[in-house]
């Protein structure tokens, strides 16, 4: 029996052809996909289109629009085994994480993509990226789907989305996952490593749709003043903050920053620490520069992505997760966003 792909048009560059008279770009008929690249026929499934109404552009890309792609999934999900979500790629970790989260148990494969060149261009990445995506979330196994959570796929390379960053503006291999292995590699074969995936799950899918954005990030950097900090921290109408920091979780040990973020902490805000290298992990305590985050109370987001960060702790504060417990909850993977 052929699998049944439903394919989901954003908005960005992938969906855009150029006018061989005017070089101006419009937006790609995905109703005639096959038609335009005639090798999905070769694939071994079915496949429908839907697009949003008007197309954004990933940098417009907020909350409501995460919302309404999972409702789309959420309307079909019985009818189709498998999903791929044409998403601009400058912020396609940040949704992509999201959806991570918003899809509780998961038993399909939503698989992100899109491209640096748009589709009708001559040296396009669009109908690598395209085919390939398709043809993994196509993947049966026993009667089973073999990817069952939510990841992205660009430049030969499957990524688990919660842990992948946008690395490179104009190069084809546009995003990495630093700390977590490719989930599969596409060659002259295609190879999934089986063992990196998530184990399956039987329970029930469980959609979320409240993200909660009242946050804020700081980005630390030699000569950050305690008046900037402040305005950012006592912001009344801010619940909490993601902390990037340097290295391995450190921080300035100057009194007044110790104290400002006790302050903050007491005052009911929710502060994680984050590093801001590409790769590796937060480990509070490694250093003086970090144990006095740890005693104050600062949450570890160890080595999870700023993206995965963000969209975790609006995912959790949207389910109203109580004070007592967020730490713990929130330093523990939840869809394999940490190690």
């Amino acid at each position: 029996m052929q699998a049944r792909i439903l394919l989901i048009y954003t908005g960005g560059t992938i969906g855009m052809v150029k006018d061989s008279a005017t070089g101006a770009l419009h937006a790609f008929n995905f109703d005639k996909l096959l038609k335009s690249i005639p090798e999905l026929s070769l694939l071994d499934c079915n496949i429908n289109t839907v697009s949003f109404d008007e197309p954004i552009d990933s940098s417009n890309m907020n909350p409501s629009s995460w919302v309404h792609i999972v409702e789309i999934i959420e309307e079909r999900y019985e009818d189709y085994d498998g999903f791929v979500v044409l998403h601009g790629s400058d912020t396609m970790s940040y949704t992509a994480s999201a959806l991570s989260f918003m899809l509780e148990n998961l038993s399909k494969p939503v698989i992100f993509t899109g491209s640096q060149l748009p589709i009708g261009d001559l040296r396009t990445d669009a109908k690598e990226n395209l085919i390939t995506s398709i043809q993994i979330a196509s993947l049966r196994k026993n009667n089973s789907a073999v990817i069952r959570e939510v990841c992205l796929y660009f430049e030969y390379k499957l990524y688990r989305a919660n842990r992948t960053t946008k690395i490179n503006a104009e190069h084809f291999q546009a995003f990495a996952s630093l700390n977590y292995p490719p989930l599969a590699e596409s060659g002259v074969h295609l190879k999934v490593n089986y063992e990196y995936l998530l184990k399956p799950t039987r329970k029930k899918l469980k959609i979320h749709k409240k993200m909660d954005v009242n946050i804020a990030l700081v980005k630390l950097f030699p000569g950050i003043t305690e008046s900037t900090l402040n305005c950012l921290l006592c912001n009344p109408n801010t619940k909490a903050i993601i902390l990037e920091t340097y290295g391995a979780g450190n921080a300035p040990t100057e009194k007044w920053f110790e104290e400002l973020l006790e302050k903050a902490i007491k005052s009911g805000k929710i502060i994680v620490n984050v590093t801001q290298c590409s790769g590796g992990s937060v480990i509070m305590g490694q250093y003086e520069t970090s144990s006095h985050l740890r005693k104050v109370g600062v949450i570890s987001g160890k080595d999870v992505t700023t993206e995965a960060a963000i969209t975790k702790l609006m995912y959790l504060m949207g389910n109203n997760i109580q004070r007592k417990v967020f730490k713990t909850i929130y330093e523990t993977p939840l869809r394999g966003e940490m190690s």
